[in-house]
């Protein structure tokens, strides 16, 4: 079926206060004093892998279209705005043409406690509509919101090399960018009836190139800000599957986040790999508003 990937409307983002932000994920009983589930804590997300890794389901072979964004900062002066003077990264997950690199992707690198995969292909839908493709898509709208704000954004790519980067020189992007806030764009290939979204943080983590004492409360301020945003903006439900319903999981097995000397979080948007996650995920209004819970969020994180 058809997949609406046309450039996405520029909106101004609308920060919320920082209660009412932490407010909004703590929609349930247990809320965010219920913490994560028994053992969770820097748990494995159920799929295997590299960072954000991919489902066991497979992963479309067929010719994707090519996404027109440019991966450069746009060439025009950026508006002045509560952003102004911040660097914001914008980390797509995957790539689309990993799939035709699997021996490159399948390269050890070395995540600081240990090594993993340079990337992976990332899920799908049930009906082919690639994780890769959605994370651009996004990005490419959450990249358009930040600049209106007037942040300067710098992508870790858009699709315009063969594969990769791999998670090592994603989290170095943004290191050398000297970035105010690092998020990194996913979409989660769990079970059937697995549902909603949530924001993974970075575990406290030392041990060869990785040391995220100084980014663990930092990143978790502006994931629990994202987590707030998300849900009142999408609609969309914190995870019923992974963090005790507050919508915030903690890890440290990614190389992306361990090797990280700036804030950063990974966001799974939602399961593909379950229909009714699906049908939000492959529309193009739901993604903008995907997008636009991402980036007030950032901006609350940002002014607070």
């Amino acid at each position: 079926m058809p997949y609406d990937d046309s450039p996405p409307p520029t909106r101004r983002a609308r920060p919320l206060s920082v209660a009412a932000a932490l407010a909004a994920v703590c929609l349930t009983a247990a809320g965010c004093g219920g913490g994560q589930e028994p053992g969770e804590a820097g748990a494995a997300s159920p799929r295997p892998g590299g960072d954000a890794a991919t489902s066991t389901a497979p992963v479309p072979t067929g010719k994707q279209p090519e996404p027109t964004a440019s991966a450069s900062p746009s060439a025009k002066p950026l508006p002045k705005g509560p952003l102004t003077g911040r660097t914001v990264v914008i980390d797509p997950g995957h790539n689309p043409g990993n799939r035709d690199h699997t021996r490159e992707i399948n390269r050890q690198v070395d995540i600081g406690t240990g090594r993993k995969e340079c990337d992976t292909t990332g899920t799908a839908t049930n009906d082919g509509y690639a994780e890769a493709r959605f994370t651009l898509d996004v990005s490419h709208r959450l990249r358009a919101l930040l600049e209106a704000e007037g942040a300067r954004v710098r992508l870790t790519h858009d699709a315009d090399r063969p594969f990769g980067p791999c998670i090592d020189e994603r989290a170095r992007v943004g290191n050398e960018a000297k970035a105010d806030a690092v998020v990194s764009v996913h979409a989660d290939g769990s079970a059937v009836g697995n549902r909603g979204f949530h924001v993974i943080l970075p575990a406290g983590v030392k041990g060869g190139g990785a040391d995220t004492s100084k980014i663990v409360k930092s990143s978790a301020d502006l994931g629990a800000r994202i987590a707030g945003h998300f849900v009142r903006t999408t609609g969309s439900a914190p995870s019923n599957y992974l963090g005790g319903n507050t919508g915030l999981n903690t890890r440290d097995d990614l190389g992306g986040l361990n090797l990280s000397t700036v804030p950063k979080v990974f966001v799974e948007c939602g399961n593909m790999r379950d229909p009714k996650d699906a049908a939000l995920l492959t529309s193009a209004s739901w993604r903008q508003k995907a997008a636009q819970g991402l980036a007030d969020g950032i901006t609350s994180y940002l002014k607070g």
